[in-house]
């Protein structure tokens, strides 16, 4: 058949149906010509400025892309209502007639659930107000009045470095605060909850971005960020959707579906092929997800949108022709069409008017966006209100026929749909091969026809290219479920072989997505939200995880904060439904999260993500994040949220303080080898460190043996003040409130073999250090001698007498300083004495042999015996050496060759060869006070 012949055909059916459409179902609402309201002259060029506004939306809605943060939204099935449920349970056979219904606003965008009727947004009065360029891209959908909220907040916002981390950095605790407000069985209460807070947050950063000087470099971040946002804001829409369907369907046994009867009608078909098919419901949801987000970008601009043929069709060619029959007529004489029906343009081969040329375009280009966001209702009150009543009638043939009363009943209803519709859509799909038409109008056939070959070359974006592949997927497999279980009296026109016999699947769609030949749709393939949704849409969750390991091998430190958020909580959701995901890959992801809040100081949101983590793993991850906390009530904040997530708190601190104990950890060496540096920055916090383990009574006992630790290194070292600020980290409390915790334990045996060492160790250090700081004490004193008063020979009597009383002072200050010193001496000589001749055992050395063996412990405590006992000796012979206490010293060689404390084997060849040499200079004053070389009297 001719164009012209097909062209006759579909618009004399669309005469037919428009007169049955709106006769039966009260399309009343069609302006008379004699409106006065649609009364205009014929356009004057003063309007070609409006025009020119309008072709630069034009511009904008066609070449939006995610590489400049302006994405091209696209509508909604014709086969299955745009407001569609997502759950099967509110799915019954009568709501099929919503089901197939068209014009309805999907629930996707909505935050309520169940079927909606036909809720048009286009309000009929509202026409005039022309559409500014600034409405488009981001904000098509921003109501101006709504800009002048929160004015203050964004102008606060403007003057930061980076307005769009700032105005999103609230969505990281939003995100934990949501999660923990629901349980798994509000789990699609929570994802609900997850798309209003980025639904919020593309707000905000909407009139941030609307706000921002162009060209400035600050706002390009802003952008970027608005437009992740809006990605996982729709991510989060889908998986609402798809996983509601999925779970439910689980739930359920679709073969327990009614087998329809064989006169079943084309909508009841197609009711029960939505109720058993899991393919072709959720390919729908799929179809349904893309159309609200087209719906969303393009917002209302068509009640803004003046189109200027309101009295009748191509006002302007008519104006023109009218012109031309008077005898007055001087203008143009270029050939115009001379009939205006429909047809005419192709019937004639002729032009219209280029003002109605122009209006053609335009008009057909947003009757495509309209179809593409799933606004069929708002497309065909487009087409009323430009005079082409009979376009609207051919954008309602598709609807599926059904007659109630077939099989009888008590009133008579009404018939629902197009009893043509094969027909209607044969016709459909050969106006969209025909290349004489405008390639918009094409693809507005082919749309409602399942021409996908048609169909593609209006779709530039990735989201246009997959809902075209799942709307035609649908289309064909509700076609081919009408052709095999419809009986009908009439042999059904044929579409073509290729188009019924196409076996879809979901994965099919993808493998033809990725050899598509358009680069835009290639390279958007690859953005990280979209490998996502089409994961998501697969149902492969391993293929997810795979993909997601891939991101994380390589540099994850480019992977934005606002989608490890999102990967994070991706993986919470699918372990709330119990789905196993790859555990690997899961930890990594947590791993790199928790990194991420770590280094933007999302302090109070860690513990939570940590306690997600294998316990140690987890263990590990919050002790690293704790060591650098270094203020007292933060550390103690910290712990209590980790108590609050559940985490072994004991063992995360005992953790942090091996961790920082362990660091720069050398050998010890010998006193005489290592130089007294002072208390180090690592020092100080191996000091500080001590505190995470005084918060809680119940570690006293770790304390004490994490403190001997840190103490053995600090006394290896000689740094004697850096060990006693340890030691004073350690409440005085400790060894008795290990013993209370022991008994309120109701133990009455003895205490644990590390602990009972670890007292024990702890007084050897504490008679080391207090031994150490009376000698230091002793040795001020010793040098700090009050100086006795010289006269001078030749002196006058005015200073003999002041000499006398200068004498006098200096006995009572020597006598007063003698006293202090012998008193200093004997407790030094005591507290030395504690320290070399140690009760049970020795200094240093463990009485219970029964604990658990640590050789390094072990090997620490002998050295520091080797080191800290030969010192301490030589100490004590310093004090009695130099207090005249000669005899005294040479008793230090019977303590130290006593065989019950063996202190000889702790001291090198090189030590007793100078011990001795000292005990020899002791025995040589003896010898110079006529005593025997061990300072007895010499018998005569």
């Amino acid at each position: 058949m001719t164009v012209r012949s097909w062209m006759s055909c579909l618009n004399s059916l669309a005469c037919f149906l428009s007169v049955l459409l709106f006769c039966r179902n009260g399309f009343d609402d069609m302006s008379s010509p004699h409106d006065p309201e649609m009364v205009r002259p014929g356009r004057k060029q003063g309007s070609q400025k409006r025009v020119s506004i309008l072709t630069s939306l034009d511009d904008t809605l066609g070449n939006m892309t995610p590489k400049s943060h302006f994405l091209s939204r696209t509508p909604n099935s014709l086969l299955h209502q745009p407001g569609a449920p997502l759950h099967r349970r509110s799915m019954k056979p009568s709501d099929m007639s919503a089901i197939l219904g068209t014009g309805g606003k999907s629930p996707l965008i909505l935050p309520t659930s169940g079927l909606l009727g036909n809720l048009s947004m286009l309000d009929e009065s509202n026409w005039t107000m022309a559409l500014s360029p600034q409405q488009t891209g981001m904000f098509l959908n921003a109501d101006m009045s709504n800009l002048t909220e929160d004015v203050t907040m964004s102008a606060v916002l403007l003057r930061e470095d980076d307005p769009g981390e700032a105005a999103t950095m609230s969505m990281y605790s939003d995100f934990l605060h949501s999660f923990l407000k629901h349980t798994s069985t509000t789990i699609f209460d929570l994802v609900d909850e997850y798309e209003n807070i980025c639904n919020s947050q593309v707000n905000i950063l909407g009139k941030i971005v609307y706000r921002a000087t162009p060209g400035q470099q600050k706002f390009s971040r802003p952008a970027s960020v608005l437009w992740l946002l809006k990605q996982e804001m729709v991510t989060w829409r889908l998986l609402s959707s798809l996983y509601r369907d999925r779970i439910q369907s689980a739930l359920e046994d679709e073969t327990a579906f009614d087998i329809p009867a064989l006169t079943a009608s084309e909508k009841t078909t197609v009711d029960n092929l939505f109720q058993k098919d899991s393919l072709v419901r959720q390919s729908q949801l799929v179809v349904d997800w893309l159309e609200s987000i087209a719906k969303d970008e393009i917002g209302d601009f068509s009640d803004n949108i003046e189109f200027y043929a309101k009295t009748v069709y191509w006002d302007n060619t008519l104006h023109a022709l009218k012109q031309r029959q008077s005898n007055s007529y001087m203008g143009s004489s270029r050939p115009l069409v001379t009939e205006l029906d429909p047809d005419a343009p192709i019937r004639q081969k002729l032009p219209l008017d280029d003002l109605d040329q122009e209006d053609d375009s335009r008009l057909l280009k947003y009757l495509f966006t309209l179809i593409r966001a799933g606004m069929t209702d708002e497309a065909q009150r487009l087409c009323k209100r430009c005079g082409q009543a009979w376009r609207a009638a051919t954008l309602e043939g598709w609807k599926l026929y059904h007659d109630p009363n077939i099989n009888g009943g008590k009133e008579l209803e009404p018939v629902e749909g197009n009893p043509y519709r094969c027909i209607w859509k044969i016709s459909c799909w050969r106006m969209a091969e025909e290349e004489q038409f405008n390639r918009y109008e094409r693809a507005i056939y082919a749309a409602l026809s399942g021409n996908l070959k048609q169909l593609l070359p209006v779709c530039d974006t990735w989201e246009d290219t997959v809902w075209a592949y799942f709307r035609v997927m649908v289309d064909t497999l509700v076609e081919q479920e009408i052709r095999t279980s419809v009986v009908t009296a009439e042999e059904m026109e044929e579409l073509p072989r290729d188009y019924l016999e196409t076996n879809w699947t979901s994965e099919k769609v993808f493998e033809e997505l990725q050899a598509t030949d358009k680069r835009r749709v290639i390279e958007e393939n690859q953005e990280h939200y979209h490998v996502i949704q089409k994961f998501i849409i697969l149902g492969d969750v391993d293929g997810l995880m795979e993909e997601v390991s891939r991101w994380l091998s390589k540099d994850r430190s480019v992977l934005p904060g606002h989608l490890l958020r999102f990967m994070t909580h991706l993986i919470l959701f699918f372990r709330t439904l119990g789905m196993q995901t790859k555990e690997e890959v899961s930890v990594e992801v947590l791993k790199t999260y928790i990194q991420r809040l770590v280094s933007e100081k999302h302090t109070d949101l860690i513990a939570f993500y940590v306690s997600h983590l294998p316990p140690e793993l987890a263990v590990a991850q919050y002790a690293l994040f704790l060591e650098d906390v270094t203020e007292s009530e933060q550390r103690h904040h910290c712990l209590e949220l980790a108590k609050e997530a559940g985490l072994d708190v004991a063992t995360i601190t005992k953790t942090v303080v091996e961790n920082i104990r362990k660091k720069d950890a050398g050998e010890f060496s010998h006193h005489d080898h290592v130089l007294d540096t002072g208390t180090t920055e690592a020092d100080q916090l191996k000091i500080d460190v001590i505190d995470w383990l005084v918060f809680d009574p119940a570690q006293r006992a770790e304390a004490l043996k994490q403190s001997n630790a840190i103490m053995r290194k600090f006394l290896a070292s000689k740094k004697h003040e850096a060990a006693k600020d340890v030691f004073v980290k350690i409440p005085q409390d400790s060894i008795a409130e290990i013993y209370n915790q022991w008994e309120e334990q109701g133990m009455d045996t003895p205490l644990p073999a590390e602990d009972d060492n670890a007292i024990r160790e702890h007084l050897c250090i504490r008679a080391y250090l207090e031994a150490h700081e009376t000698f230091n004490e002793w040795f001020k004193l010793m040098n700090s001698a009050p100086q006795k008063p010289s006269l001078l020979p030749q002196a006058s009597f005015t200073e003999k007498v002041a000499h006398e009383h200068k004498e006098k002072k200096y006995e009572m200050d020597y006598g007063i300083w003698k006293g202090l010193l012998d008193t200093l001496t004997a407790d030094v000589k005591e507290k030395m004495y504690n320290v070399l001749l140690f009760v049970d055992g020795g200094w240093m050395v463990d009485v219970r042999e029964d604990a658990e063996d640590d050789p390094e412990r072990t090997h620490q405590m002998i050295l520091l015996r080797k080191l800290c006992l030969p010192m301490m000796c030589f100490l004590l012979h310093t004090v009695l050496h130099s207090t005249g206490q000669h005899q005294e010293c040479l008793r230090l060689a019977d303590m130290v060759a006593s065989e019950r404390h063996k202190l000889y084997t702790v001291f090198s060849k090189e030590e007793l060869r100078k011990l001795l040499q000292k005990l020899r200079e002791s025995s040589l004053i003896l010898l110079d006070q006529d005593l025997d070389p061990l300072g007895y009297e010499i018998q005569s």
